[in-house]
């Protein structure tokens, strides 16, 4: 483990001094690895190297589910009352490390301080406080005629969280399995790991106990490959590109293991004519951009009436004008830097290919914004006139890139809209309710949002198609973690 002295900002001190930098969290113990193997930490404003973390292998993955088997035996016989109670301390711990986790965001992958403040963290913490608020109106035995309806924990979970959301996509798996009463292994991005470790540091604090989750890092084929095939996971869940999620599920067929994946979009966002596009359009800019672009479910493609086209490219152009793209460590920053170099190569390259084929560029491109020379900096770009057969409309960019695709009646608009081999969230906008409803029951995604509406931590959230199965959030996500058991003669007075 190699820490250089430029790397010394406070989430890097607050975790050396601890002792936890370079080590895995098992059986309710910081621990060594078994093998030598790193993995560079990259921060992305400035392209260096802050931090190297252990690599894990097999031993580290076998000693893990062996510690949340021997767990679960104890854990899953707890009363809803007493896990809920755990969760809200959990709960406290997070709040309490909130600008700690902030700083760490904005190191680890680039957020803008400001963002990782106002939506990273808070978002996170939020469906811990989901989970536990779930569990306490939840009702885990039913009554139908004699028979009782059981809904028991499914067991020892390995969840495979990405570098694009650190913490709240973990707070988003192991809250609500917690809840239902699994134990866990987490194995959470190589490239955005620190803030892991700081939520590790909060389930010990909070009491958990030893085993009931396990912390492991490594990357995809060594740790992720071994958690999806070992016999004694009952579960994975993951949350990744769609390709990642095929490889996982190739290898937990041979166990036949439940697995939970959430994985690409290329959601569609249709303004309807009636549409105000004053509002309308600058949301769906700031939908589209928001954590630069480096969301599943962010509305990249703004289906438009033909002959509203021109305004809405003004007030689109006008929306990004306003974007300020620079360190993220300034307040006045609104976006950061992508999160690592692979992601801004791909970028790169999908702009140029939009290019190439003949889309039309209203704003950005490629390159870093002007006065950016080093950073993992992009502009934030919009194509216009764009076709359905482009590749930029058609595969996931996961920048801040967004299309703007013509229709010429509401029922090509929805035919655009399913147009991909995705389906994981969608928009709609419009002044006729009726209408924006039927629009939304025609889209084939699992989340549709009319008239930007605020966040709702209890809305299920998962995908049709090829971005994935089972869903998160709310009931629905604590639901995934549990076993459907049917006694009969239960009831035998019925």
């Amino acid at each position: 483990m190699k820490m250089t002295s430029g790397g010394a900002t406070s989430p890097l001190r607050h975790l050396a001094d601890n002792g936890h930098l370079g080590r895995f969290y098992i059986d309710g113990q910081w621990v060594s690895p078994c093998g030598a193997a790193l993995a560079d930490v990259v921060n992305p404003a400035t392209e260096e190297v802050v931090v190297q973390v252990p690599l894990g292998n097999e031993q580290d993955v076998d000693m893990a589910v062996a510690a949340a088997r021997r767990a679960f035996d104890t854990w899953s016989q707890t009363t809803p009352a007493q896990r809920a109670a755990l969760l809200e301390r959990l709960q406290q711990q997070l709040e309490a490390s909130a600008e700690l986790i902030a700083q760490c965001l904005t190191l680890e992958m680039g957020a803008a301080i400001s963002y990782a403040r106002s939506a990273q963290v808070p978002l996170a913490i939020a469906h811990v406080r989901t989970a536990r608020e779930v569990l306490t109106k939840f009702s885990f035995i039913e009554r139908r005629g004699q028979t009782a309806i059981v809904r028991e924990p499914i067991g020892v979970c390995a969840m495979i969280t990405p570098w694009n959301w650190p913490l709240y996509q973990i707070t988003a798996k192991v809250a609500p399995a917690l809840a239902a009463g699994c134990t866990i292994v987490l194995k959470p991005s190589e490239l955005s790991p620190l803030s892991a470790l700081l939520f590790a540091e909060a389930i010990e604090a909070a009491g958990f106990p030893a085993g009931v989750f396990n912390l492991v890092h490594g990357d995809g084929p060594g740790v992720g490959g071994a958690l999806a095939a070992h016999p004694d996971v009952d579960m994975i869940s993951i949350t990744g590109s769609t390709r990642a999620g095929i490889a996982v599920a190739q290898a937990a067929a041979v166990t036949v293991k439940r697995v939970a994946q959430e994985l690409g979009g290329k959601s569609p966002n249709v303004i309807l004519p009636d549409a105000d596009l004053a509002r309308a359009v600058p949301l769906g800019v700031a939908a589209s951009f928001r954590n630069l672009g480096q969301s599943c479910s962010a509305p990249t493609r703004m289906i438009v009436p033909r002959e509203r086209l021109a305004e809405v490219e003004a007030f689109a152009a006008k929306a990004a004008a306003e974007i300020v793209v620079g360190d993220p460590l300034l307040e006045t920053t609104t976006h950061g830097a992508i999160a690592n170099r692979a992601q801004f190569d791909r970028i790169q390259a999908m702009v140029g290919d939009a290019i190439a084929e003949g889309a039309k560029l209203l704003v950005g491109g490629q390159g870093r914004p002007g006065g950016l020379n080093v950073g993992l900096f992009v502009k934030p770009t919009i194509f216009t006139d764009v076709r359905t057969d482009m590749r930029i409309a058609q595969d996931e960019v996961f920048g801040p890139v967004l299309c703007i695709l013509p229709y010429d009646t509401v029922e090509e608009a929805v035919t655009i809209a399913n147009d991909t081999v995705y389906g994981l969230g969608a928009h709609v906008q419009g002044r006729d309710m009726e209408l924006v409803r039927h629009i939304a029951s025609q889209i084939r995604s699992g989340q549709v949002h009319l008239n930007h509406p605020a966040w709702d931590s209890h809305a299920p959230f998962g995908g049709y198609k090829q971005s994935g199965n089972g869903r998160e959030y709310g009931l629905e996500g604590m639901i995934e973690y549990l076993e459907i058991k049917s006694i009969l003669g239960y009831y035998p007075d019925a």
